[in-house]
């Protein structure tokens, strides 16, 4: 079976100039992007400073095809908190629900 060369979604994550790296800077970065990329035809996944704080605004002001999120979920370095996962997943689905009634 081939895969296609189109995507399917584009991830979004936040890079700060002159860090080595891309990712985890656990910095958020202007979401209107991701909406723009989205009404261009394109599914986003948003990552870049997500947490149980942010996630239900991120989700109601982009309607992601998906979200990512590692260390605003985490208690230590690599060390996920249970509470903080489960406030995330419950604000994301929320804000999903009350997203999709204003189509």
């Amino acid at each position: 079976e081939q895969l296609t060369n189109d995507p399917i979604a584009i991830l979004l994550d936040t890079a700060i100039k002159g860090q080595a790296t891309g990712g985890g800077t656990s910095t958020t970065f202007d979401w209107g992007i991701a909406q723009a990329v989205q009404n261009a035809g394109l599914p986003v996944l948003v990552a870049g400073g997500l947490t149980p704080s942010n996630i239900g605004e991120c989700v109601m002001d982009t309607r992601p095809f998906g979200v990512d999120v590692a260390g605003g979920v985490e208690q230590g370095p690599g060390l996920k908190d249970h509470d903080k996962v489960k406030q995330f997943v419950q604000t994301a689905r929320q804000a999903a629900m009350d997203a999709s009634q204003g189509f």
